[in-house]
């Protein structure tokens, strides 16, 4: 039975939430702060500078130097001058503002998203979604508790040609699915060693690292390469590789989890302050499918059908009982078996030729950010999250699938999965779940 008092809080609670909406029209502008403001920072404010529906209102960096960057990129694109800050949580509790863009580092994904749902604000938050499983798990109650629009930056799912083709995969083009191999191929090098140093006049360090432990500053561990530390990034499976795993699961259609998970490799050849892997493959299974993904930063040849332009290559291909698809940034090739068209005297299974025939393909777009960001926007102002092309249940999975991989990685075993996404019989790897916060910068139990 609920008691007046119960019912009184709870109406307060929806109260409050109701308040905190932002009142926003069809032909309204979002007023946008962007917190992060490095390379990825960089991109972002290009690329909401196009859209006119929104309006970069004020810009956030622990970096002196890339604050002024920042006022400067966004006066001279749009006239104005967005208000500077020092401190996320001070952007958070401005009410001139309705939303966030998040291109920070993957250790601040998480709780930079939640204090801003918790603060009102709608989010536009980096690939990958998190740092660690529980974090994907807060991200998504904290979206739902505040009713905030939470978007990934899988700008996969807001590009036509990648829609088109993940629609050919559920309508049977290729059969039923059974495999898929993901490629993360990107050409890299030894970032060599930086020697620890006092922190650049301008630089709030400990305001960096936030939710990791502190360290000594060094420019590897701050300009970029932080991706290569397990204490700030998640290696290229959780950087570029974390694309192709949505491709994936969006293609196999997938929301359970895997069976079991063996994630091998090593850094190799380089000497130097990098932590995390320069090879690696993981494999992902379930009763009735599989992923094998495969993560190079060394030279790497073309992979059967799918070409290589230059050093690099990233994409998807799929293995039905009906044929395959190729799937990268460029396009989409479907091949269907010429059903029954064999060479060889008892047939393929025999050492037989089975021929494939080219049944479709389709090429990119140019632009793939600003759509997606768009989508972003329309969705802030309909208020209705499932419009969302990469929601934040969407993207949370995501990352966590390469979080699977990078503590079968680190332990260097196999893993079993539970139906939970936790590990079974094994408190050494579920703790590796989540990470030891440093306060104040602390993931919490309860959002």
């Amino acid at each position: 039975m609920t008691t007046p008092r119960r019912q009184f809080v709870k109406t307060a609670a929806a109260a409050i939430a109701t308040a905190r909406l932002p009142i926003l029209g069809a032909n309204d502008r979002v007023q946008l702060g962007i917190v992060g403001l490095g390379g990825r920072g960089n991109d972002h404010m290009r690329d909401f500078n196009t859209l006119d529906d929104c309006r970069i209102t004020a810009v956030c960096d622990v970096n002196q130097a890339a604050r002024e960057r920042g006022v400067a990129t966004v006066s001279k694109a749009k006239g104005h001058k967005p208000v500077e800050f020092t401190d996320m949580r001070k952007l958070f509790e401005s009410k001139e503002i309705d939303a966030v863009s998040l291109p920070l580092p993957n250790h601040w994904h998480a709780l930079a998203a939640i204090w801003a749902c918790q603060a009102g604000k709608d989010v536009y938050v980096e690939k990958p979604a998190s740092h660690n499983m529980f974090e994907s798990q807060k991200m998504v109650e904290a979206a739902r508790k505040y009713k905030r629009m939470v978007q990934v930056g899988s700008q996969s799912r807001s590009m036509p040609h990648k829609i088109r083709a993940i629609q050919m995969l559920r309508e049977g083009a290729i059969g039923t699915i059974v495999g898929v191999r993901v490629l993360c191929f990107r050409r890299r090098f030894s970032i060599g060693h930086t020697p620890d140093q006092p922190v650049p006049p301008g630089v709030d360090w400990s305001g960096f690292l936030g939710p990791a432990q502190m360290k000594p500053y060094s420019l590897n561990k701050f300009d970029y390469n932080w991706h290569w530390f397990w204490d700030t990034g998640n290696g290229d499976i959780g950087n570029q590789g974390v694309h192709e795993m949505d491709i994936a699961l969006w293609g196999l259609g997938r929301m359970n989890w895997p069976k079991n998970v063996f994630s091998t490799g090593g850094k190799f050849l380089w000497k130097d302050d990098q932590e995390t892997p320069n090879t690696q493959q993981a494999t992902y299974t379930w009763d009735d499918c599989q992923i094998v993904f495969d993560v190079r930063n060394l030279p790497t040849p073309p992979e059967g059908l799918v070409p290589m332009t230059g050093p690099n290559y990233v994409g998807d291909i799929f293995f039905g009982d009906l044929g395959f698809m190729t799937l990268d940034q460029r396009g989409y090739k479907v091949y269907k078996s010429a059903a029954g068209n064999f060479v060889g005297a008892r047939g393929a299974g025999a050492g037989g030729r089975e021929k494939y025939e080219l049944l479709e393909e389709g090429r990119s777009q140019p632009g793939d950010t600003a759509p997606h960001m768009k989508n972003f926007l329309d969705a802030v102002k309909s208020r209705d999250h499932t419009k969302l092309t990469a929601e934040i249940e969407i993207g949370a999975r995501s990352a966590s699938f390469c979080h699977l991989a990078n503590v079968s990685y680190q332990l260097r075993r196999p893993l079993n999965i539970d139906a939970n996404g936790k590990f079974i019989n094994d408190a050494e790897a579920n703790r590796m779940q989540t990470r030891n916060y440093r306060a104040p910068y602390v993931v919490p139990d309860r959002v």
